[in-house]
């Protein structure tokens, strides 16, 4: 079994990966990746998803593509350039809304609301308010991070950062956790009734 990807790429994914490649922008999350973020999004009909850090919409994309049409995603970003991108492509999906703020204030304001799958692809929600995030997530809910093997972009010492996240997350007695050894290094977590 090879890792490519033989479906049909989300609408959008190819004008986004065009703009996204000329923006220079290298944060973005790689298709492996993408692909089972659309899966994972199709298992939960009916269902509310928030993506913390939409960067230029790849990702974003591949969720929308999985989540039925009763489905809504609040996917925020502090970068509005990044976000432009996503918007351009993506805002026209009613079940979208994309907000530019920054991720803390955000989690803060709204820290009562919960969902059916949170992808957290930024710094909030993953290394700062982990907590606050994770009780944002419905019993079921699941909880999904990538970029958690070596990358070039990391800075240095950030690999104690990921060291101690994924000891944090293994931890807790509230969730039931996978950590694939593939695409950029994922985890994926599922809210248990603790």
């Amino acid at each position: 079994m090879k890792e490519e990807i033989n479906q049909t790429l989300p609408e959008a994914y190819t004008d986004i990966d065009k703009e996204t490649k000329a923006s220079g922008f290298t944060m973005a999350s790689e298709l492996p990746a993408c692909a089972l973020l659309r899966v994972l999004a199709a298992s939960k009909p009916s269902g509310k998803f928030l993506e913390l850090g939409t960067g230029t919409g790849l990702a974003t994309s591949w969720i929308l593509d999985g989540m039925d049409e009763s489905s809504t995603l609040i996917s925020i970003d502090n970068d509005n350039r990044s976000l432009s991108v996503a918007k351009r492509y993506l805002a026209v999906d009613k079940r979208a809304t994309f907000i530019q703020t920054d991720g803390e204030a955000w989690i803060t304001k709204n820290k009562n609301e919960k969902f059916d799958y949170i992808f957290a692809d930024t710094w909030h929600g993953k290394y700062l308010l982990l907590d606050e995030t994770l009780s944002m997530l419905n019993r079921g809910g699941l909880y999904i991070i990538d970029d958690m093997l070596p990358q070039l972009n990391w800075p240095d010492g950030h690999e104690k950062k990921v060291e101690k996240l994924i000891a944090d997350l293994e931890a807790r007695k509230d969730l039931l956790l996978t950590k694939q050894n593939w695409s950029s290094g994922i985890i994926i977590a599922v809210k248990n009734n603790m």
